[in-house]
């Protein structure tokens, strides 16, 4: 596995990390009593809750739930598309909604595709957050389809094109702007956020201090209530819940 690299603030040159399972400093949660479901104020689901995090993320469910489960993705990684299928649904209904856990996704930027598609994700802001990231995820083959009919030449030419278009260029070619303009996100707002260098640095900085702060070397990752947790499909991380208690 390799480690995400900066090689300059706005270069935005981004190294491939890993895509799979991590391969050190893992630790469950431990076994534990059941804890008890949370009712949603009135009219309301807990999956309805949504909001940023000061790590940069964006959190789905009952600010005080007992349970805070993180996860590192990359709209790029297979292993996080496997998971979103798997586990999207589940999660949400079986534990988000019961007030027990909170889920929270935390964008790890491991190339300029998937930098392109996390801005974008992000676009609307919080509420839609989390359909768009799944429908991101299961736009992924196309999108690598797209990525390989470029070349490496044009490839090359819009890395290097100002920051201000970069993104616009390489969202525009992966057909990324047309798939989220069907969603609800405008082309002009879709440019408008491709053209956020700031935003762009942001999610890089929460990529390096989450690799810095958690070891996280591949996608995805999974923290429970701050530890580490082994595995990256549902199975096992429905196994890691109902062992701190969500059952």
């Amino acid at each position: 596995m390799r480690r995400l690299t900066y090689i300059a603030p706005l270069a935005f040159a981004l190294a491939l990390t890993a895509c799979g399972e991590a391969t050190e400093g893992a630790a469950g949660a431990s076994s534990s009593g059941a804890v008890e479901a949370v009712a949603a104020p009135a009219g309301q689901k807990w999956s309805d809750t949504v909001s940023k995090t000061e790590a940069g993320g964006i959190v789905m469910g009952n600010p005080d739930a007992p349970l805070k489960l993180v996860e590192y993705m990359s709209i790029t990684c297979s292993h996080c598309k496997d998971f979103g299928e798997q586990a999207f649904v589940p999660l949400r209904d079986n534990y988000v909604d019961s007030g027990k856990v909170s889920f929270e996704i935390r964008n790890f930027v491991r190339d300029p595709l998937d930098l392109s598609a996390a801005l974008l994700s992000r676009c609307g802001g919080e509420a839609p957050f989390f359909p768009l990231t799944e429908q991101a995820l299961g736009y992924q083959t196309t999108m690598f389809e797209k990525a390989q009919a470029i070349g490496e030449a044009t490839y090359s030419d819009i890395l290097q094109s100002d920051p201000k278009v970069r993104f616009v260029r390489l969202a525009e070619q992966l057909g990324l702007i047309a798939f989220f303009q069907q969603r609800g996100i405008s082309a002009d707002q879709a440019k408008a956020c491709l053209a956020d260098t700031a935003a762009a640095e942001k999610l890089m900085s929460d990529t390096q201090k989450g690799a810095e702060q958690f070891n996280v070397e591949g996608t995805p990752t999974f923290l429970l209530n701050g530890q580490k947790v082994e595995g990256t499909n549902w199975i096992t991380i429905e196994t890691k819940l109902k062992e701190a208690g969500a059952r």
